[in-house]
């Protein structure tokens, strides 16, 4: 495929935007080349500057499960921006899609609308902080939780130690409250909450890890958390921003069959659009204002546009539970597909899949962290990124992201993807 468009339209954009993008992954910089860009998308497909069509795996990062312009979260778009784009004042649309938020979603009573992934992070762990009267957070190597100082944290010289932070901006101060430990590794956790007895305000966590491909926790860690956060006062957050409503209607709590206390949400929320949303117990909500001390505030919080297109998606999905069938067979198909290709072909891999998320790693063993993500090998994944995107398929331009399908592609699509991959080895 030709893009000399879109290598015209990133050289232009490097004169203004650092770096050519807005949001690093998107520049190609873990497999080289150029980045594509998009023209228009309908239903499976992007269409890019260069008039290519592409079977598209990312589905803008996970919010277009139903694909993209689906017709319904359009009209409600159009229809609410015609009586204006925002307000900075209350408006019903809000209330509507909180009540559907909590119909479907278990253990929440009330849910606060922000207008990012990051900032419902940044604010469940301010929120956990002001409830618990405790400073310090664990989090796991590989999950991503947005680009708070908090979060951009590196592990330190020991398990117990305090973590150092791994982006120039990033203060010690904020780094020394932040510990880190390895995903699937209970004992680990244990031995930073014993070491911090008393300390630690909430373990926060990717419930499906999506930022270092697709990891699934084992039962043991999953409710060993649990069970550890109950007994030491710690609150459990679950960062459900890329699985909230895309593993079912009560996303990952339903889907493993675990309480947390804090949950944030974003992607298909908001239909596609910018928005973010953390919620939980009332007794935790009520210490956010304006009822309690814990301060969070957003101008456009809950505009009409993200709401509208909030509501007209989580419609859809409450009415049509089948979709969430729908995609985990697809995805098992995609799965069972490449796999026997890649074995037959005697390619080491390991793939991991969970619901409607699935990553294809280059690699012998198991990859259950961070750890044993990063041994896949990244040539092996230059070679298959750009084999499948001269084949007219896109798919994460990184080795550490899940793929996230949507209920517009079909088997017609699958089967060109798994035709594509054999194409390459």
């Amino acid at each position: 495929m030709i893009y000399q468009r879109s290598s015209a339209l990133f050289a232009e954009a490097k004169k203004y935007i650092p770096g050519g993008v807005n949001s690093p992954v998107r520049a190609f910089k873990a497999v080289g080349g150029d980045p594509i860009f998009v023209k228009e998308a309908k239903g499976a497909y992007l269409y890019d500057e260069d008039g290519n069509q592409l079977i598209d795996y990312i589905a803008s990062w996970g919010p277009l499960i139903l694909g993209h312009a689906y017709e319904p979260v359009i009209n409600a778009v159009v229809e609410k921006a015609k009586k204006g784009t925002s307000f900075g004042m209350p408006t019903e649309i809000e209330t509507e899609l909180a009540k559907m938020a909590v119909s479907m979603v278990p253990n929440i009573d009330k849910i606060r609308f922000v207008n990012s992934g990051t900032e419902a992070c940044m604010s469940a762990v301010r929120l956990a902080r002001g409830y618990t009267g405790k400073d310090k957070i664990i989090k796991f190597a590989g999950c991503y939780h947005g680009h708070s100082d908090s979060f951009l944290i590196q592990a330190g010289s020991g398990a117990i130690t305090f973590g150092s932070p791994n982006s120039p901006g990033v203060t010690q101060g904020t780094a020394k409250d932040t510990l880190l430990a390895d995903y699937n590794d209970l004992e680990g956790v244990k031995a930073l909450a014993e070491a911090n007895k008393g300390e630690i305000a909430a373990i926060i966590l990717e419930p499906i890890a999506g930022n270092m491909g697709c990891i699934i926790p084992t039962d043991e860690f999953i409710h060993g958390l649990r069970q550890l956060c109950t007994e030491e006062g710690i609150l459990l957050l679950f960062d459900e921003v890329m699985t909230g409503f895309r593993l079912g209607k009560g996303g990952a709590q339903e889907a493993l069959g675990i309480d947390a206390d804090i949950v944030m949400f974003g992607k298909v929320i908001g239909g596609g659009l910018p928005v973010g949303a953390f919620a939980a117990r009332e007794e935790i909500m009520s210490h956010l204002a304006p009822e309690g001390p814990v301060y969070q505030a957003g101008t456009l919080s809950g505009n009409p546009l993200a709401m509208s297109a909030g509501l007209a998606m989580l419609t859809e999905l409450n009415n049509k539970p089948e979709v969430f069938t729908s995609l985990a067979e697809k995805t098992e198909y995609l799965h069972k597909g490449i796999a026997e290709l890649l074995t037959e072909k005697s390619v080491a891999n390991q793939i991991n899949r969970y619901g409607s998320m699935i990553s294809v790693h280059f690699c012998e063993e198991a990859v259950v962290d961070f750890a044993s993500s990063a041994k896949g090998n990244n040539d092996t994944f230059k070679k298959y990124f750009h084999g499948m995107l001269d084949q007219g398929i896109y798919l994460p331009p990184s080795a550490f992201e899940s793929y996230f399908l949507n209920d517009a592609i079909s088997y017609v699509d699958l089967d060109k993807t798994i035709e594509a991959v054999k194409n390459i080895f």
